[in-house]
This record gives C-alpha cells, sequence and structure tokens, in this order.
C-alpha cells in the first residue's frame, strides 16, 4: 500500500505539473491572440468611431500631448492672424514675385524648408504665387508647372483654379470631408495617425483605438506613408475630382489597398526619381524606405522618429550628432555594421569630421524641396561615384569634394581595404 500511495501521489504531482505548465505556456498564446486583436480590431471597428480633435486626447495623455503641440506636425497650417509671431515671409520688401498681401492670407504653410500662403475663396484654398525660401531667406515663386506632378493634366495651369482641397489638405489635417470640405482639424492631429477616437475617449481600452506600434510593421508603417510618400488614388477621379492623397484611407487599414506608390522605369530621370530609383522629391520617404534593407529587416519609421516631439532634429529619438541614432543598432563589432574596429576605420575620414557623420554617406541631401535646397534620402544606400557617371545622380563623396570628379572619388575607395569594389563600383 506504500509503494501504491507513492506512486499516486508521484502521478497527481506530475499531472499538476503539466496542467500548470500547459496553463504558463497558454499565457503567450493568449498575450498573442490579444496583441492580433489590438493590431486587427481597430482596422475594422475604427471607422464606427467619431473624431474628437487631439485637446480631449490630451486631457488623459496630457504630457505626450505638451509635447507633440510643438511639433511641426502640430504646426503645418497656421492662420496668421492668430500667430503673427509664425510669419516668415519678408512682407516688407518690394519683391515683384509677392503680389498679395499678408491681409490676404487665409492660411500658412510650413516652417523649416519653405513657407506658402493660401487665400480662401468660396468653400476652397488657393496657393499665392510666391513662397519664402526659409533657408535662403528670400522669395521664390511657386507654381507647379505642367508635366511635373501628375496631376497637372487635370487641373488648370493657374494656381487659382488648383484648390488645396483635393491636391494638399488631406495630409494637412485630420479628417478631411471631401464632400463638405470641412477637417476636423487643421494639422497632424492624435487621430490622424491613431484614427477617430470617440470610443477610446468614453471607454479608454486598447482595443477600441489604433497604436501604431502595435501594428504589424507594414501596417505601421502606411501611418506615415499615407503622407509621405509620392503617388496615386488607385481609383481616381472619385466624384469628377483628382485626389492627390489617400482618400478613405484611416490607420489600421492597408494602404495598398487604395493608394498605388509612383511608377518609375530604371534608367530614367523624372521629376519625382533619380534613375537609379532614390526620391528626386520632397515628401517621398516612404517611396524610399521600403526599398531599404532597413525595411526588409523589419526597422520601422519610429525606430528612429517620435512624431510626439523630442528635443532632437526631425523628432529624433536621439541626435545625429556623434551618429548617436545610427549607432544605437549600427555600433562597431554589430553584425549589422559597420565594417572595420572602429568608426574612423569604416569612414577613412576624422571622428569628427562630416565624413564621419553615418548620414553624409547613407543618407544625402539628395532630395529637392525647394530651388537649391535638397531634403535626405531614406534609401540609406551608398550612392556610388559609378552610379553619377552612368546616372547623373549625386554621390555623397563629390558632392563634399566639390572641386573633385568621380573618377577621383572611385580611385579613393579602390584603395580602401574594406571596401568591396563590386559594391562601390569599380
Amino acid at each position: 500500500m506504500n509503494m501504491l500511495a507513492k506512486q499516486v501521489r508521484t502521478l497527481l504531482r506530475t499531472a499538476t505539473a503539466v496542467i500548470a505548465a500547459a496553463l504558463l505556456l497558454s499565457l503567450p498564446t493568449q498575450a498573442w491572440a490579444q496583441a492580433k486583436a489590438v493590431a486587427a480590431k481597430p482596422a475594422a471597428a475604427i471607422h464606427t468611431a467619431k473624431f474628437v480633435g487631439s485637446a480631449v486626447c490630451g486631457e488623459c495623455h496630457g504630457e505626450v500631448f505638451e509635447r507633440w503641440q510643438k511639433t511641426r506636425m502640430a504646426n503645418i497650417v497656421v492662420d496668421p492672424k492668430l500667430h503673427p509671431e509664425k510669419v516668415l515671409g519678408n512682407f516688407g520688401s518690394k519683391d515683384p514675385l509677392v503680389s498679395f498681401s499678408l491681409d490676404n492670407v487665409a492660411f500658412m504653410y510650413g516652417s523649416k524648408w519653405k513657407q506658402r500662403y493660401f487665400t480662401k475663396l468660396g468653400d476652397d484654398y488657393f496657393a499665392q504665387p510666391a513662397q519664402w525660401d526659409v533657408q535662403n531667406h528670400k522669395w521664390a515663386a511657386y507654381h507647379v508647372a505642367k508635366g511635373t506632378d501628375w496631376w497637372t493634366a487635370f487641373y488648370p495651369d493657374a494656381n487659382e483654379q488648383r484648390p488645396t482641397g483635393p491636391l494638399c489638405d488631406g495630409c494637412h489635417s485630420t479628417n478631411y470631408n471631401i464632400a463638405t470640405k470641412q477637417v476636423s482639424e487643421w494639422n497632424v492631429g492624435c487621430e490622424k495617425c491613431h484614427g477617430p477616437g470617440s470610443e477610446h475617449a468614453d471607454k479608454p481600452t486598447r482595443l477600441n483605438i489604433v497604436n501604431p506600434a502595435q501594428l504589424a510593421p507594414m501596417a505601421a508603417i502606411d501611418v506615415c506613408m499615407q503622407c509621405h510618400s509620392q503617388g496615386q488614388l488607385r481609383q481616381n477621379p472619385v466624384k469628377g475630382v483628382y485626389y492627390d492623397w489617400p482618400v478613405g484611407y484611416q490607420p489600421g487599414d492597408k494602404l495598398s489597398d487604395v493608394w498605388k506608390l509612383e511608377e518609375h522605369k530604371l534608367g530614367e530621370e523624372t521629376f519625382t526619381h533619380w534613375p537609379e530609383d532614390s526620391a528626386h522629391k520632397n515628401r517621398m520617404q516612404g517611396n524610399d524606405f521600403v526599398q531599404s534593407e532597413m525595411f526588409k529587416h523589419g526597422v520601422t519609421c519610429w525606430s528612429c522618429h517620435d512624431v510626439h516631439g523630442t528635443n532632437n532634429q526631425a523628432d529624433l529619438l536621439k541626435p545625429v550628432a556623434s551618429n548617436a541614432i545610427c549607432l544605437s543598432c549600427h555600433a562597431t563589432g554589430s553584425p549589422n555594421g559597420p565594417t572595420g574596429t572602429t568608426l574612423t576605420e569604416h569612414t577613412h575620414h576624422a571622428a569628427d569630421s562630416k565624413g564621419s557623420e553615418c548620414v553624409s554617406c547613407h543618407m544625402p541631401k539628395i532630395a529637392k524641396t525647394i530651388a537649391d535646397v535638397n531634403v535626405r534620402s531614406h534609401t540609406f544606400r551608398f550612392i556610388t561615384p559609378t552610379q553619377t557617371e552612368q546616372f547623373g545622380i549625386p554621390n555623397p563623396c563629390t558632392t563634399c569634394h566639390a572641386d573633385k570628379k568621380p573618377e577621383w572619388a572611385k580611385q579613393q575607395l579602390q584603395v580602401w581595404s574594406n571596401a568591396s569594389v563590386w559594391r562601390v563600383g569599380q
């Protein structure tokens, strides 16, 4: 009996252990199911909610709301009558390009690269013919020429016949209504990225709001690409009007269901692309990024940026200075690179020079935003001197060493012992 009792107790202990293990093992499965519900449910349910405005979000998310209010996202479109301190253009000058006064301006757009000015006619807004070049501190003409952006084929040539509603406002506002031409909120508010928030405001749970950080990487990147990409609606026009933004998309949806990226034939230089496929103009970070090795390996926009606001340039999580943001993942000796035991061994430049800044070589400023002002590429590719010779695209070497030719740069690269001639060009 003693032996039998021992066997029974052993069996009971084993059964208890198995049940406990099964319960423990089920927790990740349950958590995974819940995570999938968090990611998937808003995509279907979010369309039943209403837009309530960022101020309502700020009632609970005060710290984030306060940071966001200081970002460029929150201040894209500004009324000069309410914020005269944000007028950058020199309206006191006698520049012939400026055929309008500030009294005619209903809204201003931009503060970093350029500032454009819009007048209101009826229930639409229209761009004035001059814009302020912020970097060069001067006026420049503003007119989108025929044969550049795809939509110019479907609109008259004059600025005053090109309303900003179908061409701009879908990205410069939250919840632009194409029927009423009204917005829930000007600027990129909370609900532009998190979807309408009425249900969440009434009963805050993770299941009734979109959190891009909880979405699958591609779905999350779609949230940024809804505005940071150059493309066209798959079904255009909409009720006879051509739109230059993804009408109908909400965070959590599949952007490619309604939006297709601008097509490009390799080897051709166009308004939107360099011949080797990098972006030729601003607002194409998404077009660039989906080509990158970063994208292929699951890196997302928020791996580097926090659109709620930081103290760093471009709302980066860490500063560009000293390569802090890049070396977070690409420390020397890491499988991610760079090659070499030290940074200078990789760059062949002095540690405190521009040549040792990761972005100088891997994110060159080649996408035009206004006049001679360019923004950084987001393919993270090194553009070789050979590609400059073949396609005319600027390479980082002779962009910095402006007195040199691509042939000189090729010769320099060929003597770098840790650089593959097959990769950087012969």
